[in-house]
């Protein structure tokens, strides 16, 4: 098998931003991925399956399922026909089989061809990637540009608010969060969220490529890359990413003291402390304050949770199928916002993180089988005290406090199953390509 589907894909991925195909480069890309499994199951070779893969397939089950009840109608969501909402699960259906395929096909290349510290290497990549869009959406908010996919659509098409998420790249959102529109980066990631979500799972992989890179200069360069990372993280003003970072940095620090490595409790209290003198010596701290007293997403949030909560308990076992948008908002059944009640409108019910989604779209089957598939992989390889074995089980246990605010789909669920893929690649057989990979 030949690895360069996954090493297109990430290596080349802000090309793919830039071109308009951002997340669409998945399903593309998981044709050639399908061509060669097929090829090595006709060659006699067995195609592995990572373990604990029946939890998946009950969750991909359950989203199959759930098509079947598109139609229904909890209380207080707009109404609306299955037809009309089976576009939208037609997409995550083809994103989830497409990450399906590609976690298959990354456990299932040979080290020769693609060995564990290339695979960190490729996601450290990504992760300078996410810092300088986050710069770029920082210091240059209203970048943005007309991609060549989205120059192919017909104007009817492309106008969509849905399609041009998908085409159209955009260096920040603009979002008044502490008293006046700033802009929040979300280059290359498509959404703020999304674009926090994925800093904390791929900087793990930042630290290993770092730790196992020789030349002083290149962790002089690293370390450097990390201080100016944190003018983007506070200027996100996104406090799951900033909760985040403290539950990885923890984790890390208290599984390499298990190993013997405790030098990283002494590195991490010397971050913090570091990080703790920067925000209150630098404008960056009063953006933080400003952001703790400014909560007003939070009635949103809440008022989101229990609508999805109220929804589960109507459809406990195979849930809604999709999303649903309520009628008016937490103040008000007035569809839209207005000048008189700003925080109005057709909010997304399962939009305010994956578990919420999980139970409303896909009842407890799917967040059985969700929660379920990386929950057994987390203690299937709680054993590995490799620096490999640790970032991976980082990023798992990111994605499950991440889940309470942040929807996984697309790409942190591909860096989450990429970071399942290095977890159970270690666990097979290894060949000398790989020795020193540990």
């Amino acid at each position: 098998m030949s690895a360069w589907p996954l090493v297109a894909l990430l290596a080349l991925y802000p090309l793919w931003w830039a071109l308009g195909l951002g997340v669409l480069i998945f399903p593309i890309l998981a044709v050639p991925m399908v061509v060669q499994l097929v090829r090595k199951h006709r060659r006699g070779e067995a195609v592995k399956l990572p373990p604990g893969f029946p939890f998946w397939l009950l969750f991909l089950g359950a989203v199959i399922v759930g098509v079947a009840v598109l139609g229904a109608d909890p209380d207080g969501v707009v109404q609306a026909g299955a037809a009309e909402r089976v576009s939208g699960v037609a997409f995550r259906l083809v994103e989830y089989v497409s990450l399906t395929v590609l976690l298959i096909y990354a456990g299932n290349l040979p080290t020769g061809a693609l060995s564990q510290t290339r695979l960190v290497k490729l996601l450290a990549w990504l992760f300078v990637v996410t810092v300088a869009g986050g710069l770029l959406g920082t210091f240059a908010g209203h970048f943005s540009f007309t991609s060549p996919v989205e120059l192919l659509l017909p104007p009817g098409v492309r106008g969509k608010g849905f399609i041009k998420s998908l085409v159209h790249p955009y260096a920040a959102q603009i979002m008044d969060l502490v008293g006046d529109p700033q802009p929040r980066p979300a280059a290359p990631w498509g959404y703020t969220n999304t674009w926090g979500n994925n800093f904390c799972l791929l900087v793990v992989w930042f630290a290993v490529a770092v730790r196992t890179a020789a030349p002083r200069r290149v962790k002089t360069a690293a370390l450097a890359l990390l201080v100016v990372a944190a003018v983007p993280v506070v200027h996100s003003l996104n406090r799951g990413l900033w909760i985040g970072l403290g539950v990885t940095l923890a984790y890390v620090a208290v599984r390499q003291a298990q190993a013997g490595r405790s030098g990283m409790l002494l590195a991490g209290a010397g971050a913090a402390a570091a990080l703790a003198g920067v925000l209150a010596v630098t404008p960056l701290g009063d953006v933080v304050t400003k952001r703790l007293e400014n909560g007003k997403s939070n009635g949103v949030r809440m008022y989101l949770t229990e609508r999805a909560l109220d929804g589960f308990r109507q459809s406990p076992l195979v849930g809604f199928g999709s999303t649903r948008n309520t009628l008016g908002g937490r103040q008000s059944i007035t569809v839209g916002e207005s000048a008189a009640c700003e925080r109005c409108g057709n909010f997304t019910v399962g939009g305010n993180g994956q578990l919420w989604q999980l139970l409303f779209a896909h009842g407890a089957v799917g967040a059985v089988g969700y929660l379920g598939f990386f929950g057994y992989g987390l203690w299937r390889f709680r054993r590995d005290r490799t620096p490999i074995g640790i970032a991976g089980q980082a990023a798992i246990v990111g994605t499950f406090v991440a889940m309470f605010w942040y929807n996984s789909l697309v790409t942190p669920l591909a860096f989450t199953f990429l970071a399942y893929a290095l977890l159970w690649r270690a666990t097979l057989p290894k060949t000398n390509s790989d020795r020193g990979d540990a």
